[in-house]
């Protein structure tokens, strides 16, 4: 007796989602707070350093490339060397240089973007740049 509960839940959650994204079936990328690839703006503490970062072209499952600028040494020494970005299935995002082995990671922020939390210092603000 307990499965008809728990059916009807994920009936109605489904139900909702469907409703949520037009009734498609088709995930709508326009929804999601954080963009799938483009520009970002890296920041360290607080404006103390700046510069930018693109995700690139999805080159497998969850794995992309990414261009980082030059001056985002200044944000995090070896961070110019990240050449991939990887997100993972709890949201988390970690770029590095051979798409294996972190430089630095990230957690989905309050609102649009994400927060580091590895290395733990300087705290990393990671934001969508807006067209």
């Amino acid at each position: 007796m307990k499965a008809l509960p728990a059916l009807m839940a994920v009936t109605a959650l489904f139900g909702s989602i469907q409703l949520f994204h037009g009734g498609s079936g088709e995930h709508n990328a326009a929804n999601d707070p954080i963009a799938p690839s483009g520009d970002y703006r890296l920041v360290a503490n607080g404006d103390e350093a700046s510069c930018a970062v693109k995700r690139g072209t999805e080159v497998s499952h969850s794995l992309s490339l990414l261009t980082v600028a030059a001056n985002c040494r200044r944000v995090l020494p070896g961070i110019e060397h990240a050449k991939f970005w990887r997100e993972q299935d709890d949201g988390t995002v970690t770029f590095s240089a051979n798409g294996i082995d972190p430089i630095v990671t990230f957690a989905v922020a309050d609102g649009d973007g994400y927060e580091s939390y590895v290395p733990v210092l300087p705290l990393l603000s990671l934001a969508v740049i807006d067209p």
